[in-house]
């Protein structure tokens, strides 16, 4: 007998308990009726349009995405609008809409830690631990087994994550030696001044800012503090997928579970100067 979304959905909360979600985030069940079944889920970073066209076509039940698409209020859901249409066309399909966004990054086999992992880091750990949780909380820090170079880490980088038109965007001097790591999957200037990243050698982000990163950077300079790594936001997240995968195909046993390989990055090319 296949699940139901109440129960997917459920299961989603047990894995990534609401209560480790940010004030102002939004995930959770978004559309579908919680008694309608469900035997394929389609995993993936965003729900853009593309997204929903796959979901549609595999004839998903549930699309669970880590962004949610009504994170914004909005005053219309008419389809001459983008969220509007997909919204319109995963109900035609009956295929439900859940994100599992701030929630799933704070646990401790979240968006970071998976991320931590992927780079081999040591005695990994949150830079900004939950308070009822020392294993649970925002971003991850660790060490290398050995020493590398700022400039070999971020050819490492390009070889883990997957391509995208922005690449790996690097602050410091190439031979930097690396051996702490800070990192925090999805968009992070706001802990650049964590004691855990200034004492790093280098924090790994996305949608680092111009005057954010400026500052930080020249605070290293005149006293201490990390070089910096930006990654894509996409790109940082999308390698949490499989492992939610493999979780939820743990907890919801004959359901069929994909994970979207179709890149979610807003940037098609980049021209260098």
């Amino acid at each position: 007998m296949p699940h139901t979304v109440a129960q997917v959905n459920a299961a989603v909360e047990a894995l990534w308990p609401p209560s480790g979600t940010e004030p102002w985030d939004a995930p959770g069940l978004l559309s579908g009726a919680p008694d309608a079944p469900v035997s394929s889920i389609l995993l993936a970073v965003d729900a853009v349009s593309a997204v929903v066209d796959e979901a549609v076509a595999l004839g998903a039940d549930l699309l669970l995405v880590h962004h949610p698409l009504l994170l914004r209020g909005v005053t219309a859901i008419a389809e001459t609008t983008a969220k509007g249409s997909m919204l319109a066309r995963l109900i035609r399909a009956d295929c439900a809409l859940v994100a599992a966004h701030t929630n799933a990054d704070v646990v401790e086999t979240g968006t970071s830690a998976v991320f931590a992992e992927r780079l081999s880091l040591l005695e990994s750990r949150p830079i900004v631990a939950s308070a009822d949780n020392a294993a649970r909380g925002i971003g991850r820090v660790g060490r290398l087994a050995e020493t590398t170079t700022l400039g070999a880490l971020a050819r490492l980088l390009a070889d883990l994550l997957p391509a995208t038109a922005s690449g790996i965007r690097v602050s410091g001097d190439f031979e930097t030696p690396i051996q702490t790591i800070a990192l925090c999957g999805g968009a992070g200037d706001s802990l650049l001044s964590e004691q855990a990243v200034l004492g790093a050698d280098v924090y790994i982000t996305s949608d680092l800012r111009h005057h954010p990163a400026s500052e930080a950077r020249e605070n290293a300079i005149a006293a201490t503090g990390p070089a910096l790594i930006d990654v894509s936001h996409w790109a940082s997240e999308w390698m949490w997928l499989d492992t939610a995968a493999a979780e939820l195909r743990a907890a919801l046993p004959g359901v069929a579970i994909t994970v979207s390989d179709l890149r979610t990055d807003p940037w098609d090319f980049v021209v260098l100067q």
